[in-house]
């Protein structure tokens, strides 16, 4: 495949060399620096587009991969602010977008064992639950993309909390809310921990990435099984869920 790379930091290094490694060629790699070269792309030899950029620039990319019939795997967090906007765009399009806040299949699976921890808990009023998240330091949004999709799955499936909300300091948080603590600490690729705690005990759950390569491989995974497809797609969609 003939694969452009948009945003060229720790993550698209790797997911470019992942990518050769499996046979793709990439087309061009754009970042900041050299954003004007898209308009100088054959867009006609670009199968797919991989976007992990920055939220300032992710909005731009989805958009230009839109109107130029661009696949795009999107990995940016930050910008869920404008998904309605680039949701409605890609079906005037007729195109492919690819959301996920992450591609690895064990956060993925986590996911799900989070979601069902959350009903699980319904009943049990002695626990409050809150959800931490721990980054590398040029992480840019807070909570991570990551920590919004596990708050979502717990709210859903609890009736007891209805919003999730980012916890400063050491205050109380009030009924309803799910507090998320997010913390910045290199080298760390990404933990996020959910925990429900009660004066007897506690329960909880966490994932810890090792290394930034399940992200990776998982985004190169989805651009190998994106063109083709339409519409706006997630993870549910590729690991069939």
């Amino acid at each position: 495949m003939n694969i452009l790379i948009l945003g060229y930091g720790k993550m698209g290094k790797i997911i470019s060399q992942m990518a050769e490694e499996r046979g793709h060629r990439i087309v061009a790699k754009i970042n900041i620096e050299n954003v004007a070269d898209l308009d100088h792309l054959n867009t006609d030899e670009i199968d797919v587009a991989i976007e992990f950029s920055q939220p300032s620039s992710a909005v731009g990319n989805i958009t230009w991969c839109m109107q130029h019939h661009v696949p795009v795997v999107v990995g940016t967090t930050g910008w869920m602010d404008e998904k309605e906007a680039m949701t409605e765009l890609c079906t005037q399009k007729n195109g492919a977008l690819f959301y996920a806040s992450n591609f690895s299949i064990g956060v993925n699976i986590f996911f799900k064992v989070n979601a069902f921890l959350a009903k699980l808990m319904n009943e049990q009023t002695a626990y409050q639950a809150d959800l931490e998240e721990i980054h590398h330091t040029e992480k840019k949004d807070a909570p991570s993309g990551t920590a919004i999709t596990l708050a979502e799955g717990l709210i859903n499936n609890n009736k007891r909390y209805s919003k999730w909300e980012l916890k400063e300091g050491e205050g109380q948080t009030e009924e309803g809310v799910l507090p998320i603590t997010s913390k910045r600490i290199d080298p760390a690729p990404g933990t996020h921990i959910v925990s429900y705690t009660s004066d007897i005990d506690d329960i909880t759950i966490n994932h810890t990435a090792h290394n930034r390569k399940g992200f990776a491989l998982g985004a190169v995974l989805v651009a190998e099984w994106l063109p083709g497809k339409k519409g706006v797609l997630s993870m549910n969609d590729f690991l069939d869920f």
